[in-house]
């Protein structure tokens, strides 16, 4: 029988290892956008929201919001945002009604705006480029998608498109967007992400285990 190799089981093991890393969840550029909810039951007016997910303490400074139009393309409504994230990272703008009141208690900024059922595109932006983008509903051959990958779902009235994790994303809207029942403004399930230097850490301890 053939001596087993410890550098090579070693190897075997740095790839297992590896592959498991790979497997989690991805950390992606901040800020995201974490959570929508477009369609109350009844008026929308003063209940809508949008939450995103930064680095807790950093600026929306230079933010901006962008809703576009699924028929054609155009930018339908465009927010320029202000503040601090939340010690958690979350942040929710909320839309406010005409006397400038919001029914969503959780909410960090009060502005004026109406996101109409799917297909729509939301998209996030910086001064310079885009940061992150949702599209959602099922877009006909002519109907532009502006969003990543492929499109949310378009939700019930009553409940909200919510990402899996805020903090990670796939770069695919379908696989990372789920319904929620019951929309959750100011809270967000954190997926369980590798810190940088994880796997080449466990790669050099296994390596050096089978040079012994």
């Amino acid at each position: 029988m053939e001596r087993s190799n410890p550098v090579r089981r070693a190897a075997a093991c740095v790839l297992v290892c590896c592959g498991a890393l790979a497997a989690a969840p991805a950390a992606h550029a901040l800020p995201l956008i974490a959570e929508l909810f477009y369609d109350a039951e009844g008026s929308d007016d003063g209940k809508s929201f949008v939450e995103l997910y930064g680095t807790p303490g950093a600026s929306l400074d230079g933010l901006r919001l962008e809703v576009v139009n699924g028929a054609d393309g155009v930018v339908v409504t465009a927010l320029t945002l202000s503040g601090l994230f939340t010690s958690s990272g979350l942040f929710v703008v909320a839309d406010r009604t005409s006397a400038g009141v919001s029914s969503v208690a959780e909410a960090n900024l009060l502005l004026d705006f109406d996101i109409q059922n799917g297909p729509d595109s939301l998209l996030l932006r910086s001064a310079t480029e885009l940061l992150d983008a949702v599209g959602f509903g099922v877009f006909g051959a002519t109907d532009v998608f502006a969003g990543e990958g492929s499109p949310a779902i378009d939700v019930p009235a009553g409940a909200s498109l919510a990402r899996l994790f805020a903090n990670a994303d796939s770069g695919d809207n379908g696989a990372d967007f789920v319904q929620l029942a019951v929309p959750t403004p100011g809270s967000a399930p954190f997926a369980p992400v590798p810190e940088p230097g994880v796997a080449s850490l466990c790669a050099l301890g296994l390596v050096a285990l089978a040079m012994r």
